[in-house]
């Protein structure tokens, strides 16, 4: 399996609340991420979300689509997400936030392995390829996030491996 690590910050000016809620309700992701294809949740977690698994179906600007599943394994309310994932896609998610003035710091870690077959065989030239791909997914993201929330462009989506 081919080894992944991204490292996404975005700046959104709108509270920290109001961006937390909205990146935690996943399964309304595909309304504001045009990446983001389906979101199921496959089961209930307990009162907090913590042991929630959703299913998401993303696609970028290359021509296939992942599938992953994503168990949370952390919640904190508003400052905390994180998650294991399992499927096409497998590793941890974290996505943290700050509140910087009246903008919100999102800052999204992504470790992940590729499962499929031919993404490990095409990974030592194509990962640039694939770490370009998770880049446009991001940004969209990101814009779409803004969109959603009504509110103005901060600074520019910041990729780092």
């Amino acid at each position: 399996m081919a080894d992944y690590r991204f490292l996404t910050v975005w700046r959104i000016n709108a509270p920290i609340d109001r961006v937390f809620t909205t990146i935690v309700d996943a399964p309304d992701w595909p309304l504001w991420w045009s990446s983001v294809r389906k979101v199921e949740v496959l089961a209930a977690g307990d009162e907090g979300g913590i042991g929630t698994i959703c299913r998401y179906t993303f696609r970028g600007w290359l021509p296939y689509s992942l599938v992953f599943d994503v168990r949370a394994t952390r919640i904190e309310v508003p400052r905390l997400l994180e998650g294991a994932a399992t499927g096409e896609l497998e590793g941890t998610g974290l996505w943290t936030f700050e509140a910087v003035g009246d903008t919100t710091s999102v800052r999204y870690e992504w470790n992940v392995k590729t499962t499929r077959w031919w993404m490990n065989l095409a990974a030592p030239i194509a990962r640039l390829v694939f770490t370009w791909n998770h880049d446009y997914v991001m940004e969209r993201g990101r814009r779409g996030l803004q969109r959603y929330l009504l509110v103005q462009h901060v600074d520019d989506l910041r990729s780092q491996r």
